[in-house]
């Protein structure tokens, strides 16, 4: 499942979750990330009780888009212990965030 990430749970969502965290800032009128959005969807199934997947709407949280300076969407970070690794820029493909994924959690299972 796919948690809703604002201003105000993020602290309890990505910051102080108990294991890795996958956030996704978009926005609706993002065609790119219109497109990306089903591939997100199966790793959020894939990914089931090891990462969890998050997405912040760069519309209604400008605050958080501009803390986690995310210029460009779609932008992927992987939060791990309150902290994130380098992020991810309008992947290519899922095996593209698999891969990336893989490359900061050695035990993702993908």
């Amino acid at each position: 499942m796919i948690e809703t990430i604002t201003q105000e749970n993020f602290k309890e969502k990505v910051l102080e979750a108990d294991g890795p965290v996958l956030v996704e800032l978009w926005a609706p009128w993002c065609v790119y990330c219109r497109r990306l959005s089903p591939a997100l969807d199966r790793l959020a199934v894939k990914l089931e009780g090891k990462i969890a997947v998050g997405k912040i709407n760069v519309d209604e949280q400008p605050e958080l888009e501009r803390e986690l300076d995310a210029s460009t969407i779609p932008a992927l970070y992987l939060y791990q212990q309150g902290a994130h690794g380098e992020k991810l820029v309008a992947p290519s493909s899922q095996a593209q965030v698999e891969e990336w994924i893989a490359d900061q959690v050695a035990d993702a299972g993908i």
